[in-house]
C-alpha cells in the first residue's frame, strides 16, 4: 500500500513521514509546556526578591537591636543574606534545566527534520535506519553544546536582566557588593529610577510597561503599540520616542513585558499610600 513500507530494504518511494511529521508537531506542542515552566519559574523567582526586601530592613533592625542587647554575633542578618541566596540559587538553577530541556528539544527536532529532509533528497535506493541517522545527528548537535547556548534563549537572558534590574530597584545588589554593613537606603534607590516609570509617549507613569529588546527603552505597551500601528497604516517605520535615541524601526516582535519595572513601580506607588495615610 502507499505510504507503507514493511521492511529495512525497498524504494523510498514509498515511505510517508507523516507520522514522523506528526510526531514533530507534539514535540513542539512540549516547548509550550516549557516556556510556561520557565515564565513560572521567572515568577516566583521576582516575587521571592520582593518577599526580601520587604523583610530585609526588619531583619536587620530585629538582628542589629539584639546584638546590642544581648551582645552575640548578628546571626539573623547572616540567616537573612543565606536564605536569599539559597532562593535565588534554586530558581535560577531551575531556569537552567529549563534551558536545558529547551536545548535538547530543539536538537532533536532538528535531527529528525535534517533526516527527514536528507531522505527524501538522496532517495537512496534502500530504506536507511532512519532511527541510527536521527541519533547521530542529535549527539553531533549535543556535542556542540556549551554555557554561551543559554545566551540564545530568549526567556533565560530576559529572567537574568528581570532578576538584576528588580534587585536594582530594591537596592538588594547593591547592598551584597558594599564595602561596609550600612549598604545602600532603599528609599534612595527607587527616587533615583522615578524618571524610568515615566513612559516617553505619554508622560504618565507606566502601569504595563514593555521594553524594547533592541534599543533597551520602555513605554506604557498600550502607547507603543497605538504608536507603531499608526506608522503602520501610513505605511512608515516607527521610530523609538525617547528623546536622543536612533532606533528608527520599533517593531512589535520587539516588544518584551518589563516585570521587573511593573513591580518597582506597584512598590513604589504602595509605600507611597502608606507614607501619604
Amino acid at each position: 500500500m502507499p505510504g507503507r513500507s514493511s521492511s529495512n530494504s525497498g524504494s523510498t518511494g514509498f515511505i510517508s513521514f507523516s507520522g514522523v511529521e506528526s510526531a514533530l508537531s507534539s514535540l513542539k506542542n512540549f516547548q509550550n509546556c516549557i516556556n510556561t515552566g520557565m515564565d513560572t519559574a521567572s515568577s516566583v523567582a521576582l516575587d521571592l526578591v520582593e518577599t526580601q526586601s520587604q523583610i530585609s530592613f526588619l531583619c536587620m533592625h530585629v538582628a542589629t537591636q539584639l546584638s546590642q542587647l544581648c551582645s552575640f554575633p548578628n546571626e539573623w542578618s547572616w540567616y537573612q543574606v543565606e536564605t536569599e541566596v539559597s532562593s535565588e540559587y534554586s530558581m535560577d538553577k531551575a531556569m537552567v534545566e529549563f534551558a536545558m530541556m529547551d536545548r535538547e528539544l530543539n536538537h532533536y527536532v532538528k535531527a529528525v527534520q535534517s533526516t527527514i529532509n536528507h531522505v527524501k533528497e538522496e532517495r537512496p535506493e534502500n530504506i536507511p535506519d532512519l532511527k541510527l541517522l536521527v541519533e547521530k545527528k542529535f549527539l553531533a548537535l549535543q556535542n556542540k553544546n556549551s554555557d554561551a547556548d543559554f545566551q540564545n534563549n530568549e526567556k533565560f537572558v530576559q529572567f537574568k536582566q528581570q532578576l538584576r534590574e528588580l534587585k536594582k530597584q530594591y537596592g538588594l545588589q547593591a547592598d551584597r557588593e558594599a564595602d561596609g554593613p550600612e549598604g545602600v537606603d532603599e528609599d534612595m534607590i527607587v527616587t533615583q529610577s522615578q524618571t524610568n516609570f515615566i513612559c516617553p509617549i505619554t508622560q504618565l507613569e507606566m502601569k504595563k510597561p514593555v521594553k524594547n529588546k533592541v534599543c533597551g527603552h520602555t513605554y506604557e505597551e498600550e502607547a507603543i503599540v497605538r504608536m507603531i500601528e499608526s506608522k503602520h497604516r501610513r505605511k512608515k517605520k516607527a521610530c523609538c520616542p525617547k528623546i536622543g535615541c536612533g532606533h528608527a524601526d520599533v517593531r512589535m516582535c520587539d516588544l518584551v513585558q518589563d516585570e521587573a519595572l511593573r513591580r518597582a513601580i506597584e512598590s513604589h506607588n504602595k509605600k507611597r499610600h502608606r507614607h501619604s495615610e
